[in-house]
């Protein structure tokens, strides 16, 4: 099980960085979309469409979707001169739909009354799905492009490597019984721990201010955990221990890109607030 968990992340690493380093903004956005394409099948199962025809018309619901919203924000055309303004209203659209993610976690099992329908957990799915396709293209549009993505992955490589080195070792308050009992707020702490020693080892490299930095990564590192925690709570709801068995050794695409989901619209919004990239 190690040995195929360690292959499979090499290689999803390789394919990962290999398109982000060598693709346009366009390709990379599509290389983004078929990954989106792949958690659309897995999140059909999530919102309780068992069957292949169903599961397949949410695929194709999505992509109708990505048309729409690539039309919208001129995906096509995209360069380091990105015009900002078309994606604001989408990435706060993204962020609100966060908030409200947070009180359903913080209020499960009782909040499943609001969205425990297929129905209403399929459009939950599209929204987060063609949101978090938005903010990687956004975010790689910009000059600065690669090394942002790469961020976005660090500050979520260490909230889940310090919530769980902290978590394991001083774990005690559960921060989510209901919906992952394992997760603490000792481990919780020391996610952001983690990414504050980050904040600041990137700006001793790159420069610019400080809390403005600090204003980009600590939000993005607090809700990379509600990212975690909802798709929990969805298998939760679901009886699933896994979004699917795709990735040997690593469930589904959505186990693996969860935190990623929150992370990238909230990074993706700060950034365009902050100005301190510009």
């Amino acid at each position: 099980m190690l040995k195929q968990r360690i292959i499979t992340a090499l290689v999803l690493m390789a394919a990962f960085l290999a398109a982000l380093l060598f693709l346009p903004v366009p390709l990379f956005s599509a290389f983004v979309a078929v990954a989106v394409l792949v958690a659309a099948w897995e999140w059909a199962n999530l919102a309780g469409f068992e069957s292949v025809g169903k599961r397949l018309v949410y695929v194709a619901l999505t992509v109708v979707g990505l048309a729409i919203a690539a039309g919208h924000l001129e995906i096509a055309s995209l360069s380091s001169d990105i015009e900002d303004e078309r994606f604001r209203q989408l990435l706060l659209i993204g962020c609100g739909a966060w908030a409200v993610a947070l009180l359903l976690v913080q209020g499960y099992p009782s909040s499943a009354i609001l969205w425990g329908h297929r129905f209403a957990r399929a459009a939950m799915g599209l929204i987060v799905l063609i949101v978090t396709w938005a903010s990687f293209t956004f975010v790689r549009a910009h000059e600065q492009g690669i090394w942002l993505i790469l961020l976005i992955v660090a500050i979520v490589a260490c909230a889940d490597i310090g919530g769980y080195f902290f978590g394991r070792r001083w774990g005690k308050r559960k921060l989510a019984l209901a919906v992952s009992p394992g997760k603490t707020w000792e481990g919780f702490a020391g996610g952001v721990f983690c990414n504050l020693i980050l904040s600041v080892l990137i700006w001793l490299i790159a420069g610019g201010n400080y809390w403005q930095l600090l204003a980009i990564i600590l939000p993005t590192s607090l809700i990379s955990v509600v990212g975690d925690l909802f798709e929990s709570m969805l298998k939760r709801h679901r009886g699933i221990k896994d979004s699917s068995n795709l990735l040997p050794g690593h469930g589904g695409v959505l186990d693996r890109v969860d935190s990623l989901t929150a992370a990238a619209p909230v990074f993706a919004l700060a950034l365009l607030v902050s100005g301190w990239f510009g």
